[in-house]
């Protein structure tokens, strides 16, 4: 059985000798045969070349992103890449450990389909980093039902799984909500984040609201319904108002709301403004969908067909000429 393992990397020029220098000696003392799927996100340094370099080991199988399409994307693409019988994913940057691959396909061979890996501790993350993953996964839990508290990329997928998972055909995917709604035999295990050896994070705070909103509307539909029952609120409250309104009329008690006016100017446009901005938000993800567009294309490989082509590969990628 072949054992893929799916990187991407984006701007890690310093980092990526070193990931592979520190996967490959633990891929080799698994005893199987294996292939490093390496997944350029459309670097602008010198990955593309450091991964080239590497490629020359027929193993490691190097693909370049025609530009930068995300991690999401990243990730589609390793999947549908990759050969193997099982499939682990995991960070370019060694913050997820190599060193729990051996744990891993030892819960593989016990039968489980999909092992997750959860943050035991989150490293050296900042205060402002841990409140917002706070706000995030409790209102992710809350509007979908799914718990992805201290979830992570670091997964191994069966092939069957990684095949479910191909079948699905929205454009844009949230990997780690989506392999838990998949379901199949799983099991976790907790690992402590590593830190950085080079390099920083790519992630801005644009790109976290981003997946923030892009999650949330696309496991929920409650966000639309809370819009009603703001409605409601507002309802009840100009309700009450009208009341106080004729009561003070009839008693003949002068009216002076000019402040409750504005007030209620301002609840009204903010409401109706925000309620208009999420609709906008839902109407924006069935436009992308009804693009189809593809999620990636590849402007360059190396070592795209493996020596010995598993029937397992994939023929739908997207190559740019």
């Amino acid at each position: 059985m072949q054992l893929s393992l799916v990187i991407p990397f984006y701007n890690e020029e310093k980092q990526i000798p070193q990931t592979l220098d520190v996967c490959i000696p633990i891929l080799e003392k698994t005893g199987r045969s294996w292939e490093i799927i390496a997944i350029d996100d459309g670097s602008t340094d010198g990955s593309w070349q450091k991964l080239t370099a590497a490629a020359e080991d027929q193993r490691i199988r190097a693909f370049h992103f025609s530009r930068n399409f995300g991690k999401e994307a990243a990730i589609c693409a390793g999947l549908d890449l990759a050969c193997g019988d099982v499939i682990i994913l995991m960070d370019g940057d060694l913050q997820h450990p190599p060193a729990y691959i051996p744990e891993m396909l030892a819960l593989w061979d016990q039968g489980y389909e999909v092992v997750e890996g959860k943050k035991a501790k989150r490293g050296k993350e900042s205060l402002w980093s841990r409140l917002n993953a706070g706000i995030f996964y409790g209102s992710f839990r809350k509007l979908s039902g799914y718990d992805l508290t201290n979830a992570s990329d670091f997964k191994l997928l069966v092939r069957r799984v990684v095949d479910a998972w191909r079948t699905l055909p929205e454009q844009n995917t949230f990997f780690r909500a989506l392999s838990l709604w998949l379901g199949f035999k799983r099991t976790s295990f907790s690992f402590e984040v590593a830190e950085r050896t080079s390099g920083k994070s790519k992630w801005k705070i644009r790109d976290l609201i981003r997946l923030s909103l892009d999650a949330m509307t696309g496991f929920s539909a409650r966000p639309l319904y809370l819009i009603s029952f703001l409605g409601l609120i507002l309802f009840i409250i100009f309700f009450i108002l009208s009341i106080q309104t004729l009561a003070n009329y009839f008693l003949g008690r002068a009216a002076s709301g000019f402040t409750t006016v504005i007030l209620l100017q301002l609840l009204i446009g903010s409401s109706t403004l925000t309620s208009l901005g999420l609709i906008g938000i839902y109407i924006s993800k069935v436009f992308t969908e009804i693009k189809a567009r593809p999620r990636y294309i590849i402007s360059e490989a190396v070592n795209m067909i493996p020596p010995a082509e598993p029937q397992h590969c994939s023929g739908s990628i997207v190559v740019a000429d």
